[in-house]
């Protein structure tokens, strides 16, 4: 099964622009995220929709961050996606006719429920702050510190 790295992805490109002064182009951050620049101004439509960034045209444009990182959580950025569900698992059969598939669907619906509830409780207290101090930490052990990615 494919997982939805998604919400990864975006963390990454926004812990990109954080270390940056200037706005950085669609074309940028889809050569840092192997993916088409489409993709990036799709995704992004959704942060910039909060407030989270900001897009600019012509020479100069680019995506910026548009408020602080310690303002923006985890589970922010999650809903900023669209509130995809978060756990890849699910009932063989959503509508069984068998009353034992029934059972172990009631069960795991519950478990699944509260799973997803801690889930998002806890993106709720991570700030883009947080990720980016974690970030800025590693690359001062490094023993060359040119860039963050290999």
């Amino acid at each position: 099964m494919k997982r939805d790295s998604r919400l990864s992805g975006l963390l990454h490109v926004l812990l990109h622009m954080a270390g940056r002064d200037e706005p950085v182009t669609s074309e940028n951050l889809a050569r840092i995220m192997q993916t088409n620049p489409v993709v990036i101004r799709r995704i992004m439509a959704g942060l910039r929709q909060r407030g989270y960034v900001r897009s600019g045209k012509g020479h100069g444009g680019g995506w910026a961050l548009a408020c602080d990182l310690a303002d923006i959580t985890l589970r922010d950025i999650h809903e900023a996606l669209g509130e995809r569900e978060l756990l890849a698992i699910g009932h063989r059969t959503e509508a069984p006719s068998c009353l034992v598939e029934q059972a172990v669907n009631a069960a795991l619906a519950d478990s699944f429920r509260e799973a997803e509830a801690m889930l998002l409780a806890r993106l709720g207290t991570i700030t883009l702050a947080t990720l980016h101090a974690d970030f800025r930490a590693r690359l001062a052990l490094r023993a060359h510190p040119e860039g963050s990615c290999p």
